[in-house]
């Protein structure tokens, strides 16, 4: 064979579909350096190559036909975004909520001819929103969810692998990396919701920034609400912004501050005369604006005591089931009033909102580099998420928002919400830029670069942990953790526990301490709740609570039906989605370290065993008691065991923390007793010895 037939082959492989076309190259160049090419192979490359442009065309024809909902402003942009998508690499689409952007820009892009070379894949925050624009796009473009259109998150994937629209969670596209560097399967990347500036998202532009040169093909759209716009066209050599108008109608906006000159009232009692006020109005739903689900469960009953006239109750969070969720979407006839987490300020349009009442709170995650605690703290919203909210009334016809603060109050606040890798322990961050070898954290382009002193703190965690090396280098062990789906610090604990045969036992924990804590304490049951929680105390171990309450769980789940499980569940103050969720994390991790080479322990672990696994993940949360009662931790911090541990009746002298929480003061929870030996065995390279006053104690009988 000659060279042109090697270059009519080059030719036809450039219009493969993208992600094939680094495989057939290979089998090119391997057969371009053979002195004599065996016929067969060539003929076997041609059908290929042949096979795949027949892919290709089929996908062209086989395309879903687009149709546009009238009324939706970003409609009215349509023919420009199509072009800029067809002529530029990145576009920036900005505009108010309930815009359109979510749900229509994927037919822009099929439009554009997108979709066809590889997959359009469109990221969201939230895998409540992922999975309900997908319902949503599959809809509107008549095609069977899971088929055209498909979504995947932790847990669940309902794609096809001749699907045109993936939807899915910026945390599954960040995993995709690991495996496709260039991440070769899409043609068009989507990512939505970008002013949230979480640590996902942001990691994913500085990485997109990265590789758009070495993939001239693959356009990137990212979506943001009115919120500096500009910070991301910068970022990407001042790519263009275009805005859309966002809502139709005026929002009167109401203040109706919890603390005035006559009385205070509380964040319920505020809610209930808001939704009377809201109620005179005429017909129409009420979104309220909560920090957390205990927020929503005692608003929820105290809505419900109330009985506003006609009115349906629901809840919006994270958490919720599938079928749940579905609920808010469905056709209704009663008058509702949805209470949400800021899952509903963007990443969730519900239909139907004429009034939202805004606390004006939020539940903002938040390290400090001083104490080393990951905070939770119930903050003040900034301005922008304030604006966010009040933008979810008035789609439909004119709005009213009532804010829960005053006018001062709102005025006096930030204009926006610190991105999240300003405010973060960055430690798994280093981990994983390490492990997929793209350089230092100091040189990678984030957009807002986190603080030196954050990234110093990173490394300690990871030093402390064996997990890089003194040039900030990571070891193998480094490796290895980076490729459990954990908090390294729960990593470390597993990759300890098959020597110490505890494997089984600590994949319970690990798992446990990756989800919310699945026993409820509700406020006015929490005597009972405690009550029923007692079964699976242990003396000297919370972890081994967990264990106990793994083990009760298993065997219910096994004897009973789901709803006689579910009624169980209440019955325990025991939340069945948490168990769930704890259920699919350990399957997962299971999964993960046998496919790792790890092996489980057929024998119990013993109780020092256990606990050694564990101290290597925890060495930071080991405390000695004083004789004021508190605990004297590392790095001198002072701290108390958590009212509801097994371990508050009769504190041992010296203890680990699964975490340390800071509310009112700070908390160690999870917490179990140790020996101090143990913890010189786990951290010889971390103990520094001082010999001073050395002195006779006759009582102890020792120096």
């Amino acid at each position: 064979m000659q060279g042109p037939d090697f270059q009519t082959l080059a030719n036809a492989i450039r219009r493969c579909p993208s992600p094939e076309r680094p495989g057939l190259r290979r089998r090119l160049h391997r057969l371009r350096s053979a002195a004599n090419p065996p016929e067969e192979a060539l003929e076997r490359l041609r059908g290929d190559i042949e096979a795949c442009r027949a892919r290709l065309e089929r996908r062209r024809r086989e395309r879903p036909a687009t149709d546009y909902p009238r009324g939706l402003p970003i409609v009215a942009k349509r023919e420009e975004i199509i072009a800029a998508i067809r002529e530029r690499q990145v576009i920036i689409v900005c505009g108010e909520t309930g815009s359109g952007k979510t749900t229509q820009l994927p037919k822009m892009c099929l439009d554009a001819g997108r979709g066809i070379d590889g997959l359009i894949g469109h990221t969201q925050p939230r895998r409540i929103a992922a999975r309900a624009v997908a319902g949503r796009l599959a809809q509107e473009l008549g095609t069977p969810l899971g088929q055209a259109v498909g979504y995947k998150v932790r847990f669940g994937d309902r794609t096809h692998p001749d699907g045109y629209i993936k939807l899915m969670t910026d945390g599954i596209l960040l995993a995709e990396i690991g495996s496709e560097r260039l991440l070769r399967g899409y043609d068009t990347l989507i990512i939505d919701e970008a002013h949230e500036r979480s640590l996902n998202i942001d990691f994913l532009l500085g990485y997109l920034k990265r590789i758009l040169p070495r993939r001239p093909d693959l356009r990137l759209i990212i979506t943001s609400a009115t919120i500096d716009p500009e910070g991301f066209s910068r970022h990407f050599g001042d790519a263009p912004i275009i805005q859309v108008s966002g809502r139709g109608y005026p929002v009167e906006l109401r203040y109706r501050p919890l603390a005035g000159d006559e009385q205070d009232r509380d964040l319920q009692q505020g809610i209930v005369e808001a939704v009377d006020e809201l109620g005179r109005l005429g017909a129409g739903d009420t979104l309220v604006f909560l920090p957390g689900e205990r927020d929503i469960r005692d608003t929820a009953e105290a809505l419900r005591k109330h009985h506003p006239k006609g009115s349906e109750v629901l809840a919006l969070y994270a958490r919720l089931t599938g079928a749940e969720q579905d609920r808010i979407f469905q056709p209704h006839r009663a008058r509702r009033i949805v209470l949400a987490t800021n899952v509903a300020e963007t990443s969730l349009t519900v239909p139907g909102i004429r009034y939202v009442i805004d606390s004006g709170l939020a539940r903002i995650s938040r390290y400090s580099v001083r104490s080393k605690v990951q905070r939770l703290p119930i903050e003040p919203i900034s301005q922008a998420s304030a604006r966010q909210r009040a933008g979810r009334c008035g789609r439909t016809a004119p709005g009213v928002c009532i804010r829960l603060y005053s006018q001062a109050d709102h005025d006096a606040r930030a204009p926006y919400t610190e991105p999240e890798i300003q405010r973060t322990n960055l430690a798994a961050v280093i981990l994983q830029m390490g492990h997929l070898r793209l350089g230092e954290i100091e040189a990678f382009p984030f957009l807002s670069p986190p603080e030196r002193r954050y990234i110093n703190d990173g490394y300690r965690l990871l030093e402390e942990l064996g997990a890089v090396d003194g040039g900030r280098g990571l070891t193998e062990l480094g490796h290895r953790l980076a490729r459990l789906p954990v908090d390294p610090r729960l990593g470390r604990m597993i990759l300890a526990a098959e020597s110490r045969g505890c494997l089984r036992e600590v994949l319970i924990v690990a798992s446990a301490l990756s989800v919310q804590d699945p026993r409820d304490r509700p406020l006015e049951r929490r005597g009972a709740a405690d009550e029923c929680h007692r079964t699976f105390h242990d003396p000297d171990s919370d972890f081994l609570g967990l264990i106990k309450l793994w083990g009760f769980i298993t065997e219910q789940r096994r004897l009973l039906s789901r709803n006689r499980f579910r009624g169980l569940c209440r019955e325990r103050f025991l939340s069945y989605l948490r168990i769930r969720e704890w259920q699919d994390v350990h399957r997962q991790l299971r999964a993960t370290v046998l496919a790792m080479g790890l092996r489980e322990n057929i024998e119990p672990a013993d109780y020092g065993a256990l606990h050694r696994a564990l101290l290597s993940g925890l060495l930071g949360h080991v405390g000695a008691r004083d004789e004021d009662g508190t605990y004297l931790g590392a790095r001198n911090r002072r701290f108390h065991i958590f009212p509801g541990s097994g371990l508050a009746a009769r504190p041992p002298r010296w203890i680990m923390a699964a975490e340390l929480t800071e509310t009112q003061r700070l908390y160690a929870r999870t917490v179990a007793r140790i020996e101090p030996g143990w913890i010189e065995e786990a951290a010889p390279q971390l103990v520094r010895r001082e010999y001073f006053e050395p002195h006779w104690r006759p009582r102890a009988g020792r120096v």
